[in-house]
Order: structure tokens, then sequence, then C-alpha cells
């Protein structure tokens, strides 16, 4: 059986903001058929997920394209594999059976072709919280959340806490994480609606709209007049060297993402190292990947906190397989609010 195969594609390398017209959505036709022997299964898409990272993939060049294989260089043309959830129609491997819902490493596209590896994951409580949870906050970006805060930021009952794009999808997690913890947590973002949405639904203690205040350093000196202990960076450039310019001795940065320096070379972080030495700040870049292991545990403690209604799932979805790259234009224009999905197919 052949269907229509609708995929995402870049049109040529991608410098800058990304732009409606750098993308193109083309057809393709695709057997639903797996070879004798081959492991692989075929996916009918249903969410995928929309992530910063994936621009530094589009460039012509980006350090970050030699530092994973899921982070490799995506050429003019080629599909574009991202995180996403999808059923199971045909499956050549014994863990996985047709009409599995499984998430995984699937693509910007309607049916994706999966191998072995990375090994998707088979969800199993299906009915216990709405599908879209399982690409959002158990997905990349909940992991992320979890093992930058817990593992690298090691908060303890009282610290005070920063998260920069606080409304993104993974910095309203680490609020709500740092909260739970018995942390004073304060956030930033870009809107009056977001800012609104941090301490009303969220249970921030503070959170500044960044782009009302006409000297970062004055902010975070008077959000935290006793200094920050823990900084959970989304930014980059001007907010990470303010933020370390006002860190406690000891203080612990977790470094998850540089979005403000995605788009502009000339804002990368000049950062003070005397700052770094003399207070003896630990500064840790990680992935998600690096801490697969603690998985069980994250997702245990999420699911108690979510069902008991002490955290939120916060998603921004779109619809439609050519409403991709409108979704993450719209992303580096800091429109969307939480998570940012699409929705390729029904449920």
């Amino acid at each position: 059986m052949n269907v229509e195969n609708r995929y995402v594609t870049i049109k040529h390398p991608i410098e800058g903001k990304p732009l409606m017209s750098d993308f193109e959505v083309r057809t393709e036709q695709l057997t639903l058929e797996i070879q004798k022997g081959s492991k692989d299964v075929i996916v009918k898409n249903i969410f995928v997920s929309i992530d910063p990272y994936q621009l530094n993939r589009m460039k012509a060049e980006s350090a970050s394209q030699k530092a994973s294989i899921l982070s490799s260089c995506i050429s003019p043309g080629q599909k574009i594999d991202a995180h996403g959830l999808g059923r199971v129609v045909e499956s050549g491997n014994d863990k996985w059976k047709k009409g599995d819902l499984i998430t995984g490493f699937l693509g910007w596209e309607e049916y994706s072709l999966v191998k072995p590896w990375p090994e998707p994951n088979k969800i199993e409580a299906v009915d216990q919280f709405p599908l879209s949870c399982y690409l959002s906050v158990f997905g990349n970006s909940g992991l992320t959340a979890y093992a930058g805060l817990f593992h690298i930021g090691k908060p303890k009952k009282g610290d005070k806490v920063f998260v920069s794009a606080a409304a993104g999808s993974v910095g309203n997690l680490v609020g709500q994480y740092a909260k739970l913890a018995g942390c004073y947590v304060v956030g930033c973002a870009g809107s009056k609606k977001k800012v609104d949405l941090l301490k009303e639904k969220l249970g921030f203690d503070d959170v500044f709209n960044y782009k009302e205040e006409p000297e970062l350093m004055s902010a975070l000196r008077r959000y935290f007049p006793d200094g920050i202990d823990i900084y959970f960076d989304n930014v980059g450039g001007e907010m990470l060297e303010v933020a370390i310019a006002n860190m406690n001795a000891f203080g612990r940065v977790a470094a998850c993402g540089a979005i403000s320096e995605y788009t502009d070379k000339k804002k990368r972080a000049r950062i003070d190292m005397m700052d770094v030495i003399y207070k003896r700040i630990t500064i840790s870049g990680y992935l998600a990947s690096d801490y697969i292991h603690v998985y069980p545990d994250f997702v245990s403690m999420t699911s108690e906190h979510l069902s008991h209604g002490r955290m939120h799932a916060v998603e921004d979805i779109s619809h439609g397989i050519e409403n991709v790259p409108s979704a993450l234009v719209e992303l580096f224009e800091g429109v969307n609010i939480g998570k940012k999905l699409v929705q390729v197919s029904e449920i």
C-alpha cells in the first residue's frame, strides 16, 4: 500500500532568524511495507516537537553539529528528523506491534521510517494524561528541566533560583520543580501574558519582563538582593553575563541553551572569569541524553506532581504539517508559551 507523505525541508542553509521563505513542504510516495528481515518500524506521526536547537542544525556550520549525531547538520532538501509521537502502522521489530503508540526520533513529516537506534519508547499508560504530555512534560523538555535543576543545580530548600526564558518549554518546568523543592524562584519572560501565567498559575515568586528593563544588571540586583544560588540558562548572551555577576559563592549554572546567540553571533556572552574563579561558580553544559539513566525517577516524580495538581503542563499546539515552518519561526519571535508542538494527524 502506498500513501502520500508530506515532509518539511529547508531550501538553503539558514543564518540569522528563520523565515517562512527558508522552508518548503514536499510530497513523496511511501510504501507501507517493511522489507523482510528488517527491524525498522513505520510510524504515522501524531505530534512533532519544535525545538530551538533545530536551527543550529540548519546552519552551514555550527559547533553543535559535531557534538552529537542527533544534532548533525541538515542539508537542503533533506528530511528533518525530530522528536515526535506517533502510532505504529507497520513493524519488523518484535518490540513494537501495529497500533502501538511510541515516542522517539521521528521527523517533521506525516510518516516516519524508524530505525532500531535511537530506540523509541512505547507509551503504556495512555489514559493517565493527555497524549501530548508524553512529548512535552514527559519528553525531552521535561527530562532537560529535571536533570538540569536536580543534577546540576542541586537545589536546597531556600536556594535562590533564576530561570531565563521561563515561559519556554523547559524554563516553565524548571521553575515549577524549583518551587516544589522549596526554593525562591524568579523568572524572566518577554510579555505580560507570560509574566502573568508564570506568577498566577505556575507559582513563581516573581517574574519580570526583560524587554521592559533598561538595565539587566540592575534588574537582577533588585530581584536578588541576596544573590543567586542557581541560574538555569536558556538564553546565553547578556543575561548569562549579568547572572554570573550576581551569583553567590559556590553558585551553579545549568547551561541548557543560548537562544539569543543562535540568530546573532554578536550576542556571545562575555563572562567575567574573576567571578567564576573567586566565587567558585560551577557552569555545566549538558544534554538530556546524558541523563537518560534517571528517566524512571524523572517520570515517577513528575507523574506524582501532575496527578495531584502540583505541576501543570503548558503546551502551545498548532495543527497540520504545513504549519511546522511557521511554528519554528514563531518560536524565535517569542510567540509560543510552553512546549511548542504541531499535531500532524488525528489521535
